[in-house]
């Protein structure tokens, strides 16, 4: 029975670490920063490559 008892203590404790942890996360807005990183790869790329740079990074014979 006391296995239970803390059992259930424990699973508690978890459940209110894990809703506290969202209030922070809430409060502070760190789930727009999520979903910032998941559309990064469908922008278009703007920038034209530095052919000085690119000629830079080719070894030279």
């Amino acid at each position: 029975m006391n296995v239970i008892v803390l059992q259930v203590f424990v699973s508690l404790m978890l459940v209110a670490g894990s809703v506290l942890l969202y209030a922070f996360s809430v409060r502070h807005r760190d789930y727009e920063h999520s979903d910032r990183l998941s559309l990064i790869p469908l922008e278009d790329d703007t920038a034209r490559p530095d052919p000085a740079a690119s000629s830079e990074s080719k070894p030279q014979p």
